[in-house]
């Protein structure tokens, strides 16, 4: 849904094990993680579309900062987001 609403150029999605605190007990869940290739101008937009269909109360959400990427790879995921909807 987030490359179809443009709010992702591509996004990963790998099994991980995840353990956590959660209101006073440690967790230990099968998770998906999603590693979502986005530009800075989606992320408000973005973390509100995520917030609105994740079952979590509290899905991590978070911005990492790419430092450098194939000047290729980068046009391309700018093109796919910025594109309009159809």
């Amino acid at each position: 849904m987030l490359v179809e609403n443009r709010l992702a150029a591509c996004v990963n999605v790998t099994d991980v094990s995840s353990v956590y605190e959660w209101k006073g007990k440690i967790e230990n869940d099968r998770e998906k993680l999603l590693i979502i290739k986005t530009i800075e101008q989606k992320f408000g937009e973005l973390e509100e579309f995520v917030k609105k269909n994740h079952s979590y109360q509290c899905p991590e959400i978070i911005a990492l900062e790419v430092k450098a990427g194939s000047k290729e790879y980068i046009e391309w995921a700018n093109s796919v987001i910025k594109a309009d909807k159809k």
